[in-house]
């Protein structure tokens, strides 16, 4: 579904999915959800909520439901997809210190949260299992990572979390990051995926 951020009802985001950040011997999927209503596109501004000052950024490689799905075993997932995209999970840090880390509806789910990519083809990019990512804020390179070291695949993500929740034709799964760090309002972030996407985004309150 080219359209996929009007088209969805949902983003499933996997949390601590690379080494740098999980427990040790983890043996499923820590799996969030944010609102569609915190989609933006390039153009439109990532805008810190009233009361807080520190949003951090992790770039991920973000998987579009081709189709309705329920149960759906590892070795079938991929079939599920139609596409990929650019996407940023956006997190207020500030919420997150402030409530001990209690849920995350707000601190990740606030609107301009998901900044999101156009939509790529399969065919475009043909391993999403070893695809490099990387970020710049204000033109300097912060953050690099690879899609190989990911500790759960893109099928053991998408068979995990439709054992719990029907996933619709549209849902975007964002699928980890390595890594974060902070952006204020005035910056602006770059970030890719290979040659094949690039998108930029000001900070704004």
């Amino acid at each position: 579904m080219r359209n996929f951020t009007e088209g969805g009802t949902k983003v499933v985001a996997a949390a601590l999915n690379y080494p740098s950040q999980a427990a040790e011997g983890r043996k499923a999927p820590a799996i969030f959800l944010k609102p569609t209503s915190s989609y933006i596109k390039e153009g439109e501004k990532i805008r810190i909520p009233p009361g807080y000052n520190r949003v951090h950024y992790e770039v991920e490689l973000g998987c579009v439901i081709g189709r309705r799905g329920k149960n759906i075993p590892k070795e079938e997932a991929l079939n599920y997809v139609s596409g990929y995209a650019l996407g940023l999970d956006m997190t207020l840090f500030d919420r997150i210190d402030m409530t001990k880390h209690a849920p995350w509806d707000i601190a990740k789910g606030f609107d301009t949260s998901c900044p999101v990519s156009r939509f790529i083809e399969k065919d475009e990019l043909k391993n999403p299992d070893d695809t490099k990512l990387w970020l710049k804020v204000n033109q300097e390179m912060v953050h690099e990572c690879n899609t190989k070291d990911m500790l759960f695949k893109i099928p053991d993500l998408i068979s995990y979390a439709s054992q719990f929740m029907t996933l619709e034709e549209g849902d975007l799964l964002l699928t980890g990051a390595s890594g974060n760090g902070p952006v204020y309002s005035g910056d602006r972030i770059t970030c890719g995926l290979n040659e094949i996407v690039q998108m930029e985004f000001d900070v704004s309150n």
